[in-house]
């Protein structure tokens, strides 16, 4: 087969992986789909570049080197993992949630979402689910809460 010929394919072949990795983040098709390309372009500009394969291993293999390091720091730039959110309860008190589970006097199987949290929640009197409510005390892993 012609040299251009496998250039052409190698680049067509990469370029059909990184479009794969970028329609699906986290196939891990970047690597092989830029080497790919990498590797064409060089076998289409570089005559006689596919005829020797001392230099064709050592050139993928410092290619793929090359393009491994940049997109793992790529990915850590674009993905910083960011510290776990905790909620202090006291800082609970004074907020405003829905119930998602009727609240009931005396037990926690009543559940509320304030923010994007559940919490677990009593009151004095009874609350359906749906009504807006109104934490006043807070403890442990559990609010009271009575009616807005």
């Amino acid at each position: 087969m012609d040299p251009a010929t496998i250039a052409i394919i190698l680049v067509i072949i990469g370029l059909i992986l990184l479009i794969i990795e970028a329609l699906t983040p986290g196939f891990f098709a970047v690597i092989p789909g830029a080497v790919c390309v990498v590797i064409g372009v060089l076998g289409y500009f570089i005559d006689g570049y596919f005829e020797s394969p001392l230099y064709l291993v050592v050139t993928v293999i410092v290619v793929t080197l090359i393009v491994s390091f940049v997109t793992i720091k790529g990915y850590q730039i674009l993905a910083r993992p960011e510290p776990p959110t905790t909620t202090v309860v006291d800082s609970l008190i004074g907020k405003e949630g829905i119930v998602i589970s009727a609240v009931k006097p005396g037990n926690l199987k009543g559940k509320v979402k304030i923010g994007s949290d559940s919490w677990s929640a009593t009151s004095e009197e009874a609350i359906d689910e749906g009504a807006e409510v109104v934490v006043y005390a807070a403890e442990g892993v559990h609010v009271t809460v009575r009616k807005k």
